[in-house]
């Protein structure tokens, strides 16, 4: 448990000082966006081991429906003595699972010193078995972003091949752009093939690098690339001591109240 008499952001760095886990916020746009974004998901599991879930998205939105997962606790449940954290994860096949998140969002921010560190604590038990810590969030909610979405240093889009897929998509980066985002990687699901996927990505990126400004990554489609191995690469470029610094900064702008930068 952190100290109680350590200011925030020295008792986050206790939290995260070994070896932080990958920890990406995911977006997904389309007719499908809650199942393109699961099987982003389930690629990245097969791909690399522990990938944990932390769900903000609500109602329709969640990935609740497309696990088979009745509405059921959440994270912030944790600050019951007699609700282990490892009891609300719910099991996703060839993840470490799937944890509710959307009332310790909304929580987190107005809970006292002793509460926040108690639900630290459970983050940090569940980070100990953690490779990739994937937070998924709505597309359609980042007028309001979460405590989980802004520290989060790198962000991933899953982008449907249709015209609603790439209007939603748009209007994401727009969002996260507003709030300061650097570089977004972008994935495609359901394109017809190799070619449709990356014509579709040229004709994206040339509109949010003329009327946005922020640079995309690929990182290719879901259905045919190593997603997981994208990603660690590019957290491979920057040393552990500094994502993690990044993470714990964006967590500490929250707690004073200033969306300052996401960018990394």
């Amino acid at each position: 448990m952190i100290d109680g008499r350590e200011d925030q952001a020295a008792g986050l760095r206790r939290l995260f000082r070994k070896a932080p886990p990958t920890v990406v916020a995911l977006f997904s746009t389309g007719h499908h966006a809650p199942t393109s974004a699961a099987r982003a998901i389930e690629r990245i599991g097969h791909q690399a081991h522990r990938v944990l879930v932390l769900d903000e998205a609500a109602g329709a939105a969640s990935l609740g429906a497309v696990w088979g997962h009745p509405a059921s606790g959440d994270l912030l449940l944790s600050l019951d003595d007699r609700q282990p954290v490892e009891s609300l994860v719910l099991p996703v096949d060839g993840l470490m699972g799937r944890l509710p998140v959307t009332a310790a969002a909304m929580a987190l921010p107005l809970l006292d010193d002793e509460r926040r560190d108690r639900l630290l604590g459970a983050i940090r038990a569940l980070q100990r078995r953690t490779r990739f810590m994937l937070v998924h969030a709505s597309a359609q909610a980042l007028d309001a972003p979460s405590p989980f979405v802004f520290a989060a240093p790198r962000r991933l889009l899953v982008v449907e091949a249709t015209g609603r897929g790439v209007t939603e998509a748009y209007a994401c980066l727009k969002s996260l752009a507003a709030l300061g985002a650097g570089a977004v990687h972008v994935a495609v699901a359901r394109a017809r093939d190799r070619s449709d996927a990356q014509v579709m990505f040229a004709r994206l990126e040339a509109l949010v690098r003329e009327r946005v400004g922020i640079p995309l990554a690929w990182v290719g489609e879901v259905e045919r690339d190593d997603l997981a191995a994208a990603l660690l690469q590019d957290a491979g470029r920057t040393p552990p001591a500094e994502a993690e610094a990044a993470f714990l900064r964006r967590l500490q702008g929250w707690r004073q109240g200033g969306l300052t930068a996401l960018r990394v």
